[in-house]
């Protein structure tokens, strides 16, 4: 049983109101008194009026407190269907990595000045391998523990209707945790060998379409795994489909406790009125879930890059979400979002710093 209180998505869904349009309205004014054309800042424009608008003022201020968590956990589908060109017990490795600060997202973080966290959700290892490594630190890193390794979606569920509440509930308290402690942006990044299976699922039910449309290569599979990868899913989706209509449920019938915990995560943040920049195709899975669960979420949200796995785009296209960068990438824990993060920070400063035609005395048209 989970010692952190048991929440009800419909009530973080109440909770959920749109950002400021008044500071939205006031930063497209100001944009239009800037010293530049109008519209000349292109992207960096739509973001600077999303950062006020989310903020709550304009112009917007500095993201000083920027934090990533990581959340990890196995999938059984990756070891029963080889969906993955790497085996389960990478996760537990990579966590350690994480912990160590050697990963890519460790580094795109101390360029960033930004925190990670990691969360061990439901990693397939005990909690002993973790503290023969790092002692008492094994501790925290599993306090939000639901089980481990959730179950192999092609043919059982990924968790009981009470973990998946529960996962969902971690993720709640993770993100008040995050943001009691100061989060102007959170960035939520993943780690789980085989997530990509049922991150393709959950859109491909969710969007109604072909597995083969949302299928991508994950860790640089070939063929052969692909394919199985794609079976894996279509037998996801008909276990699925029953309960397409319930968030929750679907959650725990295709999903797993990593991706319900990131789910809480984004709603939490959401009816908290705190940004999130979105990473791959995990968060935007579980984005995509949010959004059914409330309408409207999505505005608290910004897409950070366009994944190579199509079931990114397929999800982003239904929340009408474009995102800041297209650089083929495909490695999660946060560091797309983490890649994007310069020019959100630039689109900021500059609805910020700028003068405006008459402080420069600078003519307009």
């Amino acid at each position: 049983m989970s010692t952190w209180p048991r929440v009800d998505s419909a009530d973080i869904a109440a909770a959920i109101t749109a950002p400021d349009a008044q500071a939205r309205a006031e930063a497209t004014e100001r944009q239009k008194i800037l010293t530049k054309p109008a519209g000349s800042l292109g992207v960096l424009e739509d973001l600077s009026v999303w950062l006020s608008g989310v903020q709550g003022q304009c112009p917007p201020r500095a993201l000083d407190n920027v934090r990533v968590v990581i959340v990890a956990g196995d999938h059984g589908v990756a070891r029963t269907a080889a969906t993955s060109a790497y085996p389960p017990e990478v996760t537990a490795q990579m966590v350690l990595n994480f912990l160590a600060g050697g990963a890519a997202v460790n580094v795109l973080a101390r360029s960033n000045n930004a925190t990670v966290r990691v969360v061990d959700i439901a990693v397939d290892v005990p909690v002993d391998f973790y503290r023969e490594a790092i002692g008492d630190q094994a501790d925290e890193l599993t306090r939000f523990r639901i089980r481990r390794s959730s179950g192999s979606i092609d043919c059982e569920d990924a968790l009981t209707q009470d973990e998946a509440l529960d996962a969902f509930s971690a993720g709640v308290a993770i993100a008040n945790e995050e943001i009691d402690a100061g989060a102007d942006l959170l960035i939520v990044g993943d780690m789980g060998i085989g997530n990509t299976t049922p991150a393709a699922a959950l859109v491909a039910l969710i969007a109604r379409v072909d597995p083969s449309t949302v299928v991508g290569r994950g860790t640089g599979i070939d063929d052969a795994t692909w394919m199985r990868k794609c079976t894996a899913v279509r037998e996801a989706m008909r276990r699925g489909r029953p309960v397409v209509s319930d968030s929750m449920a679907l959650l725990a019938t295709v999903g797993g406790a990593d991706l319900a915990c990131i789910t809480g995560i984004l709603m939490q943040s959401a009816a908290r009125r705190v940004p999130v920049l979105l990473d791959g195709v995990i968060t935007c899975a579980c984005a995509l879930v949010a959004h059914r669960m409330v309408y409207g979420a999505h505005e608290w949200w910004a897409a950070s890059h366009r994944s190579t796995e199509p079931a990114a785009s397929t999800a982003l296209e239904i929340m009408a979400l474009s995102p800041i960068l297209s650089l083929n990438l495909r490695l999660g824990e946060g560091t797309g979002a983490l890649s994007a993060l310069p020019l959100l920070r630039s689109a900021g400063d500059t609805l910020r710093e700028m003068a405006t035609f008459d402080e420069a005395g600078v003519s307009d048209r």
